[in-house]
């Protein structure tokens, strides 16, 4: 039981041919780890992730020094790797402190988006890089701290107006597959229940045929730039606000 347990979270956020058959959100954590990996290159030196969680994405990512932060609660005390808390406003860090910042799913959580984007700015070095990923399609979720949807012109115009040019920016999944992203999403919310061993159950019974159709339809179909699943985009500091 505890070899399953563990090859299940091995293909949470780095989904394989595997993760087709156990992970209910295999097309948005595939293609979300993809692009991560692929502009995650320009992350170097001090990185600072906010919102860390478990820190998924650390090994993938050649930095010299990794630090998590996340705002100060008893859940996050308990289930992140955070080396710091915080109160959701201020940072325990120094002006331009890090080389690198990084806010993987996180910003639509934010219900102050400019104060957060400030802060961001004020802990990054000037040149440094900010990674932020932001779902466009996606439900409701960690309710009630869901607050906003962002078009990939609305992020770009935000970051500009506190500090930050655009280097690089990726939509992910775009193609057909986000609608079977979605449909695997309605029946796992649908079919939840608490037991580890009879959800997963479900999910192959379930969700997994879904996602093959999906895969295969998705290499028939066209895709389409305007309908995706997550923005991840790569920002450069060039002043401070």
């Amino acid at each position: 039981m505890g070899f399953l347990t563990s090859l299940i979270k091995k293909e949470q956020f780095n989904p394989g041919i595997i993760g087709i058959f156990t992970n209910p959100f295999y097309f948005s954590r595939r293609g979300l780890f993809l692009a991560m990996i692929d502009l995650g290159k320009d992350l170097s030196g001090k990185l600072l992730d906010i919102g860390c969680g478990t820190k998924p994405y650390e090994p993938y990512l050649s930095v010299q020094q990794y630090i998590g932060v996340e705002i100060d609660t008893e859940r996050s005390r308990t289930t992140s790797k955070a080396d710091f808390f915080y109160d959701g406003t201020r940072t325990p860090f120094n002006d331009g402190e890090f080389d690198s910042v990084l806010a993987n799913e996180v910003f639509e959580h934010v219900f102050n988006p400019t104060e957060f984007l400030s802060e961001v700015n004020r802990v990054l070095k000037i040149d440094g890089k900010f990674l932020l990923t932001v779902p466009f399609v996606w439900d409701e979720h960690e309710q009630p701290h869901d607050y906003a949807r962002y078009t990939s012109f609305g992020l770009k115009h935000i970051l500009q107006e506190h500090g930050f040019e655009v280097v690089k920016h990726k939509k992910s999944v775009t193609n057909v597959r986000v609608i079977f992203q979605l449909i695997n999403e309605y029946i796992y919310k649908k079919t939840y229940v608490d037991s580890t061993i009879l959800r997963q159950i479900l999910n192959t019974v379930l969700i997994s045929p879904f996602t093959v159709i999906g895969i295969l339809v998705s290499v028939i179909l066209p895709s389409n730039e305007d309908l995706y699943l997550d923005n991840i985009i790569l920002v450069r500091k060039i002043k401070n606000v």
